[in-house]
């Protein structure tokens, strides 16, 4: 059978793979100018003399900008289409990676910004994005860019120490070179830019319409809540292994481990999920993984920590890739998806940085882990409440 019979063209199968392979450096793109802070971050405190408010506010300073500036996104992509707004967000974000390496305090905090900004702009966009291009694939598509998403994060923690390490290029330099990798995919994904855009990629349903759907905030509250969850984690669980007596290098290592397993899920996850009409009894197996982690590391945390944590994994792996895809299904085009990305993600995040501080006077106020720990898991319970509503189909 010929190209023409099977409607495969050259062109198209070029163009094709061209698509794929920006979709997936984009992604990649996503968390390493925010997961590679933390590595460093001794050393930053040590060159620039900030106190430790100081260092921990470079982060807070980037997830502000994840809930903030991620409203701007749906008028952007108005303007100039969505493939431009990817676009622009990655050349930003290089931008911005780059002016936090320059001298001065006043630099490394704009810089921050500007990489947080350019991170909000590529969360909102990507699952638009995919329901453009791919509006009959988008389990498929979310599964690889949420991968993606996940990976990058994990290789930013893990390898930013031994690339300084062998490279001698201190925190600067290292942290620069993560710019290389964000020109990489504005550059792969030029030729998606230049062409004329798809519509208006942005589309003009209202926000107050969309504000009034009750389903806005189902999404919303799953997509805010998981991230809560997992932020938590994020920043606690070495020390919560640590305090019952596992040592510091092993609870790192048990960090990454649970950082890798959410590979696993978020390859497999949306790709079965996005096949089916209803999404709920994936929520609900993601929620209750999560809430087996949580109770494990809450009773037994040095009986099988390697378990805990691999369990851990798989639910919020499954549940970031769930709030993403469900994202992109509960709206009918790539506007409105664009618009309900924005909404979610944006107060989303806001709700997300709750988890961590509130996490941290718990224990701080109770004198151990039990509080916190219990305050997260119920924390998973209402996810997992959230999560019906949201994954349920909308109607025809």
């Amino acid at each position: 059978m010929d190209d023409e019979a099977t409607g495969w063209t050259p062109l198209m199968s070029r163009r094709s793979v061209l698509l794929l392979a920006g979709l997936i450096l984009a992604s990649l793109n996503m968390r390493p100018a925010l997961a590679g802070v933390s590595p460093l971050l001794d050393e930053i405190m040590a060159d620039m003399g900030l106190t430790p408010a100081g260092g921990g506010a470079i982060t807070t300073v980037m997830v502000v900008c994840l809930g903030v500036f991620g409203m701007v996104t749906p008028g952007l992509a108005r303007r100039i289409g969505l493939d431009r707004t990817l676009f622009a967000g990655l050349l930003l974000l290089a931008f911005g990676i780059v002016l936090r390496t320059v001298d001065g305090v006043f630099c490394l905090y704009l810089g921050s910004a500007l990489a947080g900004t350019a991170i909000a702009v590529l969360n909102v966009a990507m699952p638009g994005v995919v329901k453009q291009h791919f509006p009959d694939r988008v389990g498929l598509y979310t599964s690889i860019y949420v991968s993606g998403l996940v990976a990058g994060a994990a290789a930013a923690s893990a390898f930013v120490i031994p690339l300084e390490q062998a490279t001698g290029a201190g925190w600067r330099g290292v942290t620069a070179m993560m710019a290389i990798p964000a020109v990489a995919a504005a550059l792969l994904w030029l030729p998606q830019a230049l062409r004329r855009p798809e519509g208006s990629g942005g589309g003009t349903r209202p926000f107050a319409a969309l504000m009034r759907n009750r389903v806005t905030w189902y999404v919303t509250a799953f997509m805010g809540l998981q991230s809560l969850t997992f932020y938590v984690v994020l920043a606690w669980l070495p020390t919560i292994f640590q305090e019952a007596g596992v040592p510091a290098h092993q609870a790192g290592y048990l960090l990454g481990l649970t950082n890798l397993t959410q590979v696993v899920s978020t390859l497999a996850v949306p790709v079965h999920a996005g096949r089916r009409r209803s999404q709920v009894p994936h929520v609900t197996v993601a929620a209750l993984l999560t809430v087996a982690g949580y109770t494990g590391v809450l009773v037994a945390p040095t009986t099988a920590p390697w378990l805990w944590v691999i369990v851990l994994g798989l639910g919020q792996g499954a549940s970031i890739a769930l709030a993403l895809l469900i994202i992109t299904m509960r709206a009918p085009d790539a506007a409105s998806v664009t618009a309900l990305s924005a909404v979610a993600q944006s107060f989303g995040y806001v709700l997300a940085a709750v988890g961590p501080v509130l996490i941290g006077v718990l224990r701080s106020a109770s004198g151990g882990w039990t509080v916190p720990l219990l305050a997260g898991l119920a924390a998973c319970l209402v996810q997992l409440v959230a999560g019906v509503f949201a994954g349920r189909p909308r109607p025809d």
